[in-house]
């Protein structure tokens, strides 16, 4: 896996180049054609391997064991490329994830 480290949005919103120029866009401005694109979010709580024949045998109630520690961060992948990771927050009686740390990966 590539290793990871944090970048600023502010990579990605200013064009290279944009310096002072009087005819360079504004920052973001060449993004918007990407704003409706639909994206999947997923967000790793933790992973479990199991036989078939394991699996079959739980139950309502039954539980099971991941692989993270309480207060562990959990991966947040977007199109199953991992992108940041987080902690699960609790918002008006619903789940929610905060990132805590973007992932750059090197290409």
């Amino acid at each position: 896996m590539a290793a990871t480290e944090p970048f600023n949005l502010a990579e990605i919103d200013s064009p290279a180049g944009a310096g002072d120029s009087a005819a360079a866009p504004l920052p973001g401005k060449d993004l918007e054609a990407i704003y409706d694109i639909p994206v999947q979010i997923s967000a790793v709580l933790g992973r479990a391997n199991m036989q078939v024949s394991q699996l079959l045998k739980l139950g309502r109630g039954a539980v099971v064991e991941l692989d993270r520690k309480v207060g562990e961060a959990i991966d947040i992948y977007v199109n199953n490329r991992l992108v940041a990771r987080g902690e699960v927050v609790v918002v008006d009686d619903r789940l929610g994830v905060t990132m805590t740390e973007i992932i750059k990966m090197e290409r």
